[in-house]
Parts: structure tokens; sequence; C-alpha cells
């Protein structure tokens, strides 16, 4: 028979054991979390003097694209052998003079010798290589046919995330490769929004629940993806009843509608990011020219890489014959995405094809089809796909498909996927919202550069990991991976290209201010290991969630705009807003709107082409502004204004300024430009008449129905007179 004592005791120990896990679970839920962008700037804003002066950031310049290509054809005249040339790094030229480095205590000519590493392409993963080499101390050059971004990288979902469809598939299919993709992916995710704080943010997404038993499936699969973030997540999933997920989320369609589950991944705008890690890589020394296309690979008398021929597109888009020149590296790495293969044919022309490419289309809908801080997820569609449907740059983005489809460099989204994705949106919202065609604003078609499965026929099958192979002749290629994981793609990537080429590298002693503050050092040590999961991208460091106001405040910037330069251009907004020209009103009184409907200004037009190497206008309206993919037929309307500002910056021709004109139209068509404004000319533009209304467009609106309940007072026309009918007209008699 138990004691008293042991009778008290025993339900004591369960109580607070109970009390103890539970306090655990309670602490692990609600412990305090560091949201990226809540700190204060590293770098405080600028101040005025006791004696009323400003005193704005000097922040260091990248070289010109011109000093760039010089260096480029630098390396071509260096006569060592690929083993003799020295292989310890360079910074670059960003603190003090342009022409002289010293690492490591040896001086010596920019561009003088061979790079370490050439990367073929500029999109995530090539940038993200050549920023990694970069802060090792190694030489590297990037080149890029288009622009950056110009291909996959500006056309994602625009998420930051682990991949929730693809733990689901882990956990069911018992594949531990798609673990690893996750669990990468997750703490690839938390490096992402640190070192870019302006460019991302955490963004909660809504799991519609429509079953009763779908809610602990959902709670189960969103806390298991909690829990694999660790340390690297930011806030838990949680479950909303019915009417909590009406009031976060109205536009849902409340029929069959149980609750919903919220858990949070990132969201960011994508290409800028990509034009960031550019400009850090060249800030850190790297050589890094868009538009220059290679036209061939170079080897030596034993069949090895040892550069590749070039040329300057620009020239050609100038009307003059380019120059072919050669860049000389010990070692090539082949950072393509879609057109992996195409290199790699350069290379050895019967190799077997490792990419399978596939198609995903998104649409871009009105701000009013969701929240401003909410997404959603479809997680299985009518035909088991996955739809997300998310809020971006103040409009909703609606996507995506995957379907096996050709390369090419502009594909167009079809008819039928559009219609796909807008007919699953419907059945997701409230049946007093007609989604219609006539809302899509822009529609494009991305494609993802997919590692090739030789045992499955189906594209869905296809993982995202991403792949590193080098061939006999020693070209390196890194293929498949998302942007998620450009980071560690990078870094696996140089890892290889050390190796494989028998690199060294070095620390960087000469560290470029990339804050603008000789009183601020980055967080990252470079002592030539790799620290990108440290080193913040350019406009990262004075950024902070109310930099905004500063702004507002310095330059007269309207509310919107002054938001919108700190989250697309960080602490260089004050740079942007610098460039900006007086409006010559009241307020505000900097940044005139190159489109009265979104927040883009002509000094971000000068910006880009001084300091992030635009040299075209879809450059500028695709990339640099993201005007192009929110709304098509508004950037064909501001076409003339960004080609007058770049031919003030760049001094293009008529000629110039017609071809400009041409591949930009071209381009819009296939951002989902409609077919009958491709004829339109810049004077139809200008005298309003691209804006003129199809019949289709005309029923989209009440345009000229007069109001229905109209007093009497509220009229200029006599009792019985009809308003748009002659006071002449036999009808008024």
């Amino acid at each position: 028979m138990a004691t008293p004592r042991r009778r008290f005791l025993r339900p004591f120990l369960y109580a607070s054991a109970a009390a103890i896990a539970g306090g655990s679970v309670l602490y692990y839920v609600y412990r305090p979390r560091k949201i990226p962008g809540s700190d204060p700037a590293t770098v405080p804003p600028p101040r005025y003097t006791e004696d009323g002066r400003f005193q704005p950031p000097r922040f260091p310049l990248v070289k010109t694209r011109d000093e760039q290509i010089a260096d480029l054809k630098r390396s071509s005249k260096s006569h060592s052998t690929p083993d003799a040339v020295d292989t310890k790094g360079v910074l670059g030229a960003l603190t003090g003079s342009r022409k002289e480095n010293s690492i490591d205590g040896q001086v010596r000519q920019d561009g003088d010798e061979a790079y370490d590493l050439l990367v073929i392409g500029g999109g995530a993963t090539g940038s993200g290589i050549a920023l990694d080499a970069a802060t090792r101390g190694l030489k590297v050059a990037l080149v890029e046919r288009e622009d950056f971004a110009s291909g996959t990288s500006s056309k994602s979902t625009k998420l930051v995330h682990g991949g929730v469809r693809y733990l689901e598939k882990a956990v069911w299919e018992l594949d531990y490769n798609q673990y690893k993709l996750v669990k990468e992916a997750l703490r690839e995710r938390k490096y992402f929004l640190d070192t870019a704080p302006h460019l991302s943010s955490w963004l909660p997404i809504m799991i519609p629940v429509q079953k009763w038993w779908q809610a602990p499936y959902f709670w189960a699969g969103t806390k298991f993806y909690d829990f694999l973030a660790g340390s690297e997540g930011i806030e838990s999933s949680y479950f909303l009843t019915k009417s909590k997920a009406l009031d976060a989320f109205p536009m849902l369609k409340q029929e069959n509608l149980f609750g919903a589950l919220v858990y949070y991944d990132g969201a960011h705008n994508d290409s800028r990011m990509n034009v960031s890690i550019a400009m850090t890589a060249a800030l850190y020394g790297a050589t890094v020219v868009n538009h220059i296309e290679v036209t061939s690979l170079e080897k030596d008398a034993n069949g090895k890489l040892i550069g590749a021929k070039v040329k300057d597109r620009v020239q050609e888009k100038d009307g003059l014959k380019p120059q072919e020149f050669s860049i000389r590296a010990k070692g090539i790495i082949n950072a393509t995405g879609p057109f992996t293969d195409a290199v790699r044919k350069m290379d050895e022309s019967e190799v077997a094809e490792i990419v399978a490419p596939s198609s995903g289309v998104h649409v871009i809908l009105p701000g009013y089809y969701s929240p401003s801080k909410m997404g959603l997820i479809d997680p299985k569609t009518s035909d088991g796909r996955v739809i997300f449907f998310l809020p971006w740059q103040g409009n909703t983005i609606a996507g995506t498909t995957d379907a096996p489809t050709a390369i090419s460099q502009n594909p167009i989204a079809g008819e039928e996927e559009i219609n796909w994705i807008l007919s699953e949106i419907q059945a997701y919202l409230a049946p007093d919202l007609n989604v219609r065609r006539g809302d899509v604003l822009a529609a494009w078609s991305g494609i993802r550069p997919l590692v090739k499965d030789p045992n499955s026929k189906n594209t869905e099958s296809l993982v995202r990991n991403h792949l590193i192979t080098v061939s006999d002749s020693g070209l390196l290629t890194c293929a498949g991976g998302k942007w998620t994981t450009y980071r560690q793609m990078g870094e696996e990537a140089v890892d290889e290209a050390i190796s494989r080429y028998g690199l060294k590298t070095s620390p960087l002693l000469q560290v470029p201010r990339v804050s603008g503050s000789e009183m601020i050092d980055d967080a990252a040590p470079l002592d030539g290991s790799c620290q990108t999961h440290q080193v913040r991208l350019v406009g990262a460091h004075g950024f902070s969630n109310t930099l905004f106001i500063n702004l507002i405040q310095h330059f007269g910037l309207e509310s919107i705009v002054a938001k919108h330069l700190t989250e697309s251009y960080g602490d260089r907004a004050w740079t942007v807003a610098a460039l900006s020209a007086p409006t010559e009103q009241r307020y505000p009184v900097r940044g005139l709107k190159i489109s009265a409907l979104y927040p883009f200004i002509d000094g971000e037009i000068r910006y880009a082409v001084r300091h992030e190497y635009a040299q075209t206008a879809v450059d500028v309206l695709a990339r640099r502004t993201r005007l192009a993919f929110l709304n098509a037929q508004a950037a064909l309307e501001a076409l003339p204004a960004v080609i007058d500002l770049m031919t003030e910056e760049l001094g293009w021709s008529k000629k110039r300024q017609e071809k400009e004109w041409h591949d930009t139209v071209q381009f819009l068509a296939s951002m989902g430009l409609a077919k009958s404004k491709l004829s339109v000319t810049r004077r139809d533009v200008e005298n309003g008449k691209a804006g003129e209304y199809d019949e289709h467009e005309r029923k989209l609106y009440s345009r000229h129905d007069r109001p229905a309940d109209m007093m009497e007072s509220d009229s200029k026309f006599p009792s019985g007179e009809k308003p748009v009918i002659s006071a002449d007209s036999a009808v008024n008699k």
C-alpha cells in the first residue's frame, strides 16, 4: 500500500513535469525573435552639422563599364602560362587609387594578369559565384550576354522559401534528398534576409482549410516546417478560425471554409537582389560586365580551357561592328541557367544535355485581389499543382505553372496557362469577386533550369537540387538549384574551382567601405574563407524601416516614393533621391514619376545608368525598376521618358533611340502587352493613342454611363434634356 507521501508526491511530479514541458513549448513558440530590418541601421542616417550643413553619405563607386571592359582586355595580354600566373587575390579599385591595389603587402597593376576565374552568366548563381570568389581574394571576372537577371532570375515567384511542398514529398516519399533541400533552403533563407533586409522580408502565407481533417494535417506540416527552420525561423505558424481567416483575407470564399493555417516564408525583389549581388561583387574587386557575349571557348595545346572569346553587344546596338577580344582565366565556370547546355556544347559538341527546362507562368493582378501583408497558397489545385497568390510591389502575383518547354530568351505566357491560373484563383475567392482576364496587368513565363532526372518524364518529380560537374577540358558547370540557395551554390562552386584549378585564396586587408562610412566595418571577417553568409549587400548597412522618413524630411519626396526607394535601394536611396529632378511644385519637392500609377521616379534611371550598368531601356523598365513586370501597358506609356533620360546619360543617336523603342516593345510582348499595342509608335504614345482602349477594355468598366441616382439639382441641363445630345437636336424638343 502506497504511503501518503507517495500518493501526493507522484501527482506533484507529474504536474511539475507537465508544467515544465508546457512552459518550454510556450517559450519556444513565443520567444523573442530578431526580425530582419527592425534593428536600427548599422550606419545611422546623415545629420545636419551645428552650422546647418547637411553631410550626405559618401559611398564607394564601382568602376565604369568601360573601365571594366578595359580590365577584361588586359587579361588577354598576359603571356604567362596558366600554371605560372600568380594566384593571389586582388581587391579592386574602390578604396584609394583606381590603378593599384595592395594585398598582403604586394602592389600590382589591376587586370594585367589572367583571371583566376571567369564566370559566364550574370543571373543569381553567376553573380553569387563572383561575389564569393571576390571576397575570398580571388581575381574573378563575370560576363553576361544580356543583363543581370535577364533570364530566370527576374521571373521567379518572388519567394525566399524552403519549400513546403518539397517537405511534404520528403515525408511521404521518404526522400532524403528532398529533406536536405528543404533544410538547406531554410538556412539560406535566414542568410538571405540578414544580408539584404531592404530587398527581402518575412511574409505570412495562408493555407485555407476546407475540411476539418485537413486542419491537423496542415498543422503538423507547418509545425514540422517551423521545427526544421529552428533558430533560422522568425514566427511560428498558427491556426485561424473561419472568422479570423476571413478577417485576415476578406477575399476568401466563405463556403466550405473551416479555417486556415498561416506559416511564414520570405519574399524579395528578385532582379534588384540580383543586381545588388553583382554590384557588391564589383565593389569587392570583381570585373563584372553585362551585355558581353561569349562567342567561343579557347583551349591550349593540351585541350585545356584557358579563356573565352567575347564581344560587346552594346556596340552592335549602336550600329557598330563589335570587336572580339579574349579573356584569359585559369578556370571557367558555366552558370547560365537554362542556357547551360549551350555553353557546354561550346566546350564539347556531343555532350549529353543535363537541363530539363520547365516553364513557369505568372500573372500580375491589381492589388485589391489580396491583402497587402498576407499571401495564400493552394497546395492542391485541380491538377495537383501548387499555386501561390501573393502581394508584391503593390500588386498581386499569382502562379505558377510547371510544364516542359523549349528554351528561348523571352518566352511568352500562353493564354491557356493564364486562364488556368485565373480559374484556380476564382475557385478560392468569394463568388462575388469576378476574376477577369482584363484585370491581368502583366503575364510572363520564366524557364526553370531543373536538373534532369533520366528516370522520370514528369517535370513535377524533378528535384531542384543543384549539380556541379567538371568536363575533361576543365569547364565547371553549376546548374539547377533555386533562387533561395544561390549563395550555397556559389560557395560549393568556388570550393570545387579552388580544388580543381589549384587556386589559392588570400585575406582582404583593404576592404571597401561598402557602408560609406570609415567608422563602420562589415561583420564578415574576410580571411580567405567563404563569408558570403555575412557579407551585407549594397544598400543594407544604412537601411532601417524608418529610413524613408529621413528621405521625406530632407528631399521632400512623396511618402510612397520614399518608402519604395528605401525598400529597393536601401541606404543608396540617398543617392537616388539626390539624382531626382525638382518637381517645381510645393509638394512633392523632388522625384518626377515615370508612371502616374507607380512610385518609380527619374532619379532611378540616372542611378541605374551611372551605378548599375543599365545599357538599354529594358534593363531599366524590367530589372532596375519593375514596371514592365507590374504593368506592361504602363511600361509602354513610360517608355518615351525612359529613352529620353537614358539618351541624356548615354548620348544615344536617333537611330539607337529607334532601336530601343522597337526592342522594348517586342520585349513587352513577353510581359503580356496586348497584341493591338505592338505596332504603336512613340508619337502614338506621346499623343495618348497608346492609352486608347479596344472593345474588350471598353466593356471592363462603366466609362460613360450617367450616374444612376442623379439629383435634379446636380445637373446643369434642364429636366428631360440629354447631356450627350445637342440642345438643338429634335430629341430635346
